[in-house]
């Protein structure tokens, strides 16, 4: 064989191997590309914080989306969309991809508003609930010369007073509304609601000696502690850290809690891999000392519920608010 038909040949074989190497390492770098574009998170992940920026809850949803951040690998970023109650992240997720990139913190108004008005989500059917991680610590204040100094007292003056006794909330149909409402039917007393835009509003009515008492959030636990407020009872399922002294009224006697708890959530259809990464990230962020000092910080407790118990407590808090709403004539006309 002369060296021209010889090197035909190299070529040719040369040219064989590497076409039969390309018909291997072409569908496993597909594969490849493909897991990697599987992979999640491998982008950015919008939280929506229904409420403005600032406040308490946005500043511990961002805590809980920067120690996310760190465990995800990829940046958690906040979305203010405030108004409606708080119900607007849940609304958004009727038209977000159920991906994962697109979450929402879910508030107690999540399944309490679509029975007082229309709403264009069902928050059993249209969420996935992903992780609860918190709530709030709800209290009952007075002023200092109010003529009782504890929750059993107040109650026997209410029971003596039927009626004349006003106490603000934070508006008509929100939490620290309803919880007194419904603490108020097991105790047997008729209180005298003031609706307020509030815990400002509240506090400005208190100091101008317009109501004696005050049913709010945390936010008036720093007037307690200066000694401008007495606190009577918190609602919480155990006392505060800030008040081991005080009873809640469960402990008083009276069978109401009320903690607004409240984790993440996305649209129905997520995949379960999907929504195991996100709760189990979002589990972790509990043990972050950031976040627990912001928790501390606004006095709220820890309240962890995985997806699968998450969703249980949704489809009974749906139907509890149901009955409470409409107990209180609040509900939406058909």
């Amino acid at each position: 064989m002369d060296k021209k038909t010889l090197n035909a040949n190299r070529r040719q074989t040369l040219h064989g191997l590497a076409a039969a190497m390309a018909s291997f390492t072409a569908p496993a770098l597909i594969s490849a590309n493909a897991l990697a574009q599987d992979k999640f998170p491998n982008k950015p992940i919008t939280l929506i914080v229904p409420w403005t920026p600032a406040g308490p809850s946005d500043a511990v949803l961002r805590a809980f989306a920067e120690s996310a951040s760190r465990i995800l690998g990829v940046s958690v970023v906040c979305e203010n969309k405030p108004g409606a109650g708080g119900i607007l992240g849940a609304s958004a997720m009727m038209s977000a991809k159920p991906d994962g990139y697109t979450i929402t913190q879910l508030p107690l108004g999540v399944y309490r508003i679509p029975h007082m008005q229309k709403t264009n989500f069902d928050p059993v059917k249209d969420l996935t609930h992903i992780a609860c991680l918190t709530g709030y610590t709800f209290c009952i204040a007075s002023t200092l010369d109010a003529p009782f100094k504890t929750l059993k007292e107040m109650v026997a003056y209410a029971k003596a007073n039927p009626g004349k006794l006003e106490y603000g909330h934070t508006g008509t149909g929100t939490t620290p509304h309803l919880a007194i409402e419904d603490f108020s039917l097991k105790a047997g007393i008729e209180l005298n609601p003031i609706p307020f835009k509030g815990a400002a509003e509240i506090l400005q009515a208190i100091f101008g000696g317009h109501i004696r008492m005050a049913s709010s959030t945390s936010e008036i636990i720093p007037l307690v502690k200066e000694g401008k407020l007495r606190l009577l009872s918190t609602l919480g399922s155990k006392r505060t850290k800030a008040f081991p002294d005080v009873p809640t009224v469960k402990e008083s006697g009276w069978d109401t809690i009320s903690e607004s708890p409240f984790g993440i959530g996305g649209p129905k259809g997520m995949d379960p891999a999907i929504v195991r990464v996100l709760q189990d990230a979002f589990k972790k962020t509990l043990d972050d000392p950031k976040v627990i000092a912001t928790l501390d910080q606004y006095y709220q407790p820890t309240i962890y519920m995985n997806s699968e118990d998450y969703t249980k407590y949704a489809v009974r808090t749906f139907e509890s608010e149901r009955a409470t709403v409409e107990r209180l004539g609040l509900a939406k006309k058909a």
